[in-house]
């Protein structure tokens, strides 16, 4: 139960090379989501998503995790979530999009808590995100905002 190792194949030149798993497609991803993870994002809106994530990250304008988000939420910060759509169980985030409609934060559902952890620079899985605003993003911030507003409603 200790951590996996990657094998090292030796290539013709005599160069070790590490053998690297092949990542997961958007079809294999959507397939473990729960029922009520709608409206879910597309492909492009995702990786977008993502990319505003990442430049959120280094400028501290995330709020990671549920306790952390519901919280702030609570408190009257605004932005845009980000929930992961293949948690388990689903108690866990089943009451936050009421409280996103109640508080007019657009929300939207991404397949993956992996990549959703990853995206926000931690090695470990994320349930949901909340991304402030700030001068440094706010071209693609708003971007996504908009593309989050064209989302079907999921009532």
């Amino acid at each position: 139960m200790g951590k996996v190792k990657k094998e090292k194949r030796k290539s013709e030149g005599g160069e070790e090379t590490e053998k690297e798993e092949k990542e997961e497609t958007w079809e294999q991803k959507t397939k473990y989501m729960c029922a009520i993870a709608q409206p879910l994002a597309s492909r492009k809106l995702t990786k977008r998503l993502y990319k505003v994530i990442k430049k959120a990250g280094k400028q501290n304008k995330l709020r990671k995790g549920v306790r952390e988000v519901q919280k702030y939420v609570r408190k009257g910060e605004k932005g845009i979530m980000v929930i992961a759509g293949d948690v388990s169980p689903v108690d866990v985030i089943s009451h936050m999009p009421l409280v996103c409609e109640e508080s007019n934060i657009p929300y939207c559902y991404v397949p993956s808590k992996d990549d959703l952890g990853s995206a926000c620079g931690s090695k470990r899985q994320t349930c949901m995100l909340l991304i402030k605003s700030h001068e440094d993003y706010q071209d693609i911030y708003d971007e996504a905002f908009e593309d989050l507003k064209s989302l079907p409603a999921p009532y």
